[in-house]
């Protein structure tokens, strides 16, 4: 479908038409956020929506995970570049990158983008030419707190010290987050040293998909490291949740956030610790209730019904990272519930509230946006940045059920649910492009240009070049 004449896949839900408005209007807010700046690396990008002169680390990787299902026009994975070649190969460029040491993000978005896209020559020049991946990974290693460069005007935060690495709360992209502050005690962040253990996994695996045996022992040594280390000090028996420790005495900082997950989006928790975490997702008195996936627990004290930035609100971004986690250990149908609850306020939200648009994050308790920090105004707009990821991607993967495509593979992983007529169009991986429309009677109907699989129930379905019908009773 056409969208502000770009080219997007076509989503079909005919029993939520609100969510099919919504994601055109994601689409269309998302283009508007299409720059060009000459001298960037990337001069044709994605801005994020605060600062056309500033780029945000975490803001850009998350964009892409909108950005792959319509890589012809939306620059996502391009925008890397504004970060990789200033800060690793001292180019110089006309805007100044916001926190240096925002969270290490790049590897799990460039193998999730390569994954769909089935880009090979990008991940050669990642691993192999440029070594981008590793000397990102090495830089957050060895950033000590104070440590200035000529690419920021910001100062970083991120140190690793015995047991973990402090941090900030700006630095981390979590603001004012009310972690640390029971005991005014710094901490060792749980979701530094995780997205540390994530960037390392994937690190390893796009290194053993293209034959890189050391570079994948290196990383494997040392996410397994991150991993021990989570699972021997960051999680609390008493609670079943994984949370920052005191640097005082490596006592738990009890300040249940969604930052708690990122150790599930790396693979770090068994299936049991797994289980105990993703259960402060169905309290409503903790991270759940209506609107889920609150910024901080609603018993905390520290919560306010008016989101106040990271006091509450609905961010998108851990909203989708949440998703995934959720993905990882097989909760498929709790992802999806979620996913619908978070977009059906975002939509409410929309028709509600004047002006009509999709905002920076949102209230937990009314369909309405967040307020700032200081809870004096409203949250930034129009903000398509990373808010698509849920009219965009929570809708395809989560509520469509498409939770998982392989362009290397040629695998779409679909999760059926009896939500009535709904599907997918227009939807391009590698060389594939196809239409999958579930219709009322529960047969899925397959158009495509070449041939791929289905997985449904953990059953592989072959789906010819052309036209072909699934009968999912049979």
């Amino acid at each position: 479908m056409l969208v502000n004449n770009f080219s997007v896949p076509g989503v079909i839900l005919d029993s939520k038409p609100e969510f099919i408005e919504l994601y055109q209007v994601a689409w269309r807010l998302a283009a508007e956020h299409i720059k060009d700046i000459p001298g960037l690396p990337a001069v044709h990008h994605m801005d994020e929506g605060f600062n056309p002169s500033r780029l945000w680390i975490w803001d850009t990787c998350f964009m892409v995970h909108f950005c792959k299902y319509a890589p012809k026009d939306f620059p996502g994975i391009e925008s890397l570049d504004n970060f990789y070649l200033p800060m690793l190969d001292g180019v110089k460029s006309p805007c100044l990158i916001h926190h240096p040491d925002n969270p290490p993000l790049f590897a799990w978005t460039e193998y999730e983008y390569w994954r769909f896209t089935g880009n090979n020559s990008r991940l050669h020049r990642n691993l192999v030419e440029k070594k981008y991946l590793q000397r990102h990974y090495e830089f957050m290693e060895n950033l000590c707190t104070g440590n200035k460069f000529p690419f920021s005007h910001v100062q970083a935060n991120f140190h690793k010290i015995d047991r973990g690495y402090m941090w900030s709360g700006c630095a981390s992209g979590m603001d004012n987050t009310p972690r640390g502050e029971d005991t005014h005690c710094n901490i060792l962040w749980v979701d530094a040293l995780a997205q540390m253990a994530l960037s390392a996994l994937y690190i390893a695996r796009m290194a053993a998909a293209i034959g890189e045996t050391a570079i994948e022992m290196d990383y494997t040594a040392k996410y397994q490291a991150h991993v021990k280390l989570l699972n021997d000090s960051y999680f609390d028996e008493r609670d079943g949740s994984y949370y920052d420790l005191w640097i005082a005495n490596y006592d738990y900082d009890r300040i249940l956030t969604p930052a708690s997950f990122w150790p599930l989006l790396a693979e770090a928790a068994s299936p049991e610790r797994a289980e105990r975490q993703i259960s402060v997702l169905q309290n409503p008195e903790l991270l759940g209730g209506k609107v889920p996936i609150t910024t901080v627990a609603r018993n905390c004290r520290y919560f306010k019904p008016d989101g106040r930035y990271w006091r509450g609100s609905i961010w998108l971004p851990e909203s989708y990272m949440v998703m995934r986690a959720l993905v990882k250990y097989g909760r498929l149908e709790l992802a999806a519930e979620l996913a619908e609850r978070t977009v059906t306020h975002m939509a409410e939200t929309y028709r509600n509230f004047s002006p009509a648009t999709i905002w920076e994050c949102y209230s937990p308790a009314e369909a309405r946006p967040a307020l700032d920090k200081h809870g004096e105004k409203l949250v930034r707009p129009d903000f398509c940045g990373w808010s698509a990821l849920g009219p965009i991607s929570m809708l395809i993967e989560n509520i469509l059920g498409f939770y998982n495509v392989d362009a290397i593979e040629k695998v779409v992983k679909y999760h059926y649910r009896p939500i009535g007529r709904h599907g997918i169009t227009d939807f391009c991986f590698g060389e594939v492009c196809c239409d999958i429309i579930i219709e009322n009677d529960g047969k899925i109907h397959v158009k495509s240009n070449h041939p791929f699989e289905l997985e449904l129930n953990n059953k592989r379905i072959p789906c010819p070049a052309g036209i072909s019908i699934i009968d999912i009773s049979a």
